[in-house]
């Protein structure tokens, strides 16, 4: 019997998503393992992966299309001994997407705040349902809808374009990211304010009954010049696991001023000894180190809360913030405690130039016991993270620089940073994570500990 290849969940909040590019065609032969199709989602482009074997009877969903819904059949896959005849019983397309992939069921939403999913959103007045403008003709696809992927549709939020305007280059017209990077904003590309209000459908479809309310109106003051710009899917999960984050976790915040001479003398040695295999440690590594190894000697900060039970981590992995041009995402090195401080450097330059381009996989940005972010970069003294649920923790790192100090019992001057740690006070109490943060200062101010 012919087997129907749906649109998989490629992450716990996936509901839709772009199918890239087919890899096969009708006719050829896969088996279990072989590469597919290229998923977009939000995140990054994902492989698809065969799960059976058999014959590509029949593609169902054209290469390039957007919005394919998880569990929508893009394909029928022959068995041994059928032949197209066979796929007359099959779905014609796809239709009634039902769920099609279990991987992630009862699994939590173990992510940075800004990892994504396809969050449904009331689109502007004098838009459609796909968020294209009314009247839009360029780069259509079936029903008048432009076509283009979402990482082109935020740029193009980001940059205030209509994607109405923009000719797309990608299969069948599709507009790509360098398409809108290389677009030129135009006076019709500004947004109106006016677009911001909602405007009442006559053919507006029933929401579904798991939607989200619809925000409440903000006033703001219309008479100052501005633009409107349409949130990405990304900004608005940033936006709704923040506000989860503080009005559900109850928040605790201790703060520790740590010496860095130490910390900065060796890795100076540490970077001249590196300097012939081509790795250049930051401090940021070696904070990440330092975490890592507090975690696993205080289990009791290195835990998830579930309301009536708690996850206790046996090893640490140490989310840390990466900034990129769509919003924070937060790649993982996972057990921070047990790897050197050089594979700890390797991994973080390749997470972090991969998370700017898109192209991480789930399993890179989800999960993490607990979080990392360094504004030291950017001249900041100190500043409160807001923890990433399910996390019971983050620590957020200042800039180091020359203070007044207390050396060996007389005032001199040092370079110290200031961290501030965030508790789920829920689950940590204020003793606990004191003890962490000890440990964290004693480790970065004797740091012969991190490479023992």
């Amino acid at each position: 019997m012919p087997i129907e290849i749906k649109m998989p969940a490629l992450s716990p909040t996936m509901e839709e998503g772009t199918l890239a590019k087919w890899l096969v065609k009708e006719g050829d032969t896969v088996k279990s393992g072989d590469i597919m199709a290229e998923i977009e989602t939000d995140k990054a482009t994902m492989e698809f992966e065969a799960v059976d074997e058999g014959t590509i009877g029949k593609v169902l969903v054209a290469e390039g299309t957007d919005n394919v819904k998880v569990g929508a059949v893009i394909a029928i896959l022959l068995e041994e001994g059928e032949d197209a005849s066979a796929i007359d019983a099959a779905p014609k397309k796809a239709e009634t997407p039902e769920p099609a992939d279990d991987q992630f069921k009862g699994k939590p939403d173990a992510t940075d705040p800004n990892k994504t999913g396809s969050e449904a959103a009331p689109a502007p007045a004098g838009t459609s349902d796909h968020g294209r403008p009314a009247g839009a003709g360029a780069a259509q696809g079936d029903g008048g809808r432009v076509k283009a992927s979402p990482l082109a549709r935020r740029i193009a939020a980001d940059k205030g374009l209509e994607l109405s305007g923009i000719a797309g280059s990608g299969p069948n017209g599709r507009i790509v990211k360098a398409d809108v990077e290389n677009a030129k904003p135009s006076a019709a590309s500004a947004p109106k304010a006016e677009a911001a209000a909602p405007a009442p459908s006559a053919a507006a479809a029933p929401a579904p009954a798991a939607e989200v309310p619809k925000p409440a109106a903000v006033w703001f003051d219309d008479s100052i010049p501005h633009t409107v710009e349409k949130l990405s899917n990304i900004r608005k999960t940033i936006a709704r696991r923040l506000t989860e984050s503080k009005q559900q976790v109850p928040h605790i915040y201790l703060t520790v001023d740590v010496r860095l001479d130490a910390l900065l003398k060796l890795r100076g040695d540490l970077n001249k000894s590196l300097d012939a295999r081509g790795v250049k440690l930051s401090v940021n590594d070696l904070l990440i180190k330092a975490l890592g190894v507090a975690l696993e000697n205080s289990p009791k900060c290195n835990v998830t809360f579930l309301g009536n039970e708690m996850v206790q981590y046996a090893r640490a992995d140490v989310s840390v913030a990466v900034s990129t041009p769509t919003g924070l995402i937060t790649p993982i090195i996972r057990d921070a405690a047990n790897k050197g401080v050089a594979k700890i450097s390797t991994e973080m330059k390749d997470l972090a130039g991969r998370a700017k381009e898109n192209k991480l996989k789930p399993e890179e940005y989800q999960g993490g016991t607990a979080s990392l972010s360094n504004m030291g970069m950017f001249g900041i003294k100190q500043f409160e993270a807001v923890i990433n649920p399910p996390q019971g923790m983050i620590l957020a790192v200042g800039a180091g620089e020359k203070r007044p100090y207390i050396v060996d019992d007389a005032l001199g001057v040092a370079t110290v940073m200031t961290a501030t740690g965030s508790f789920d006070h829920r689950a940590i109490d204020g003793a606990d994570g004191a003890e962490m943060l000890k440990l964290f200062k004693a480790l970065v101010e004797s740091p012969l500990g991190l490479i023992a």
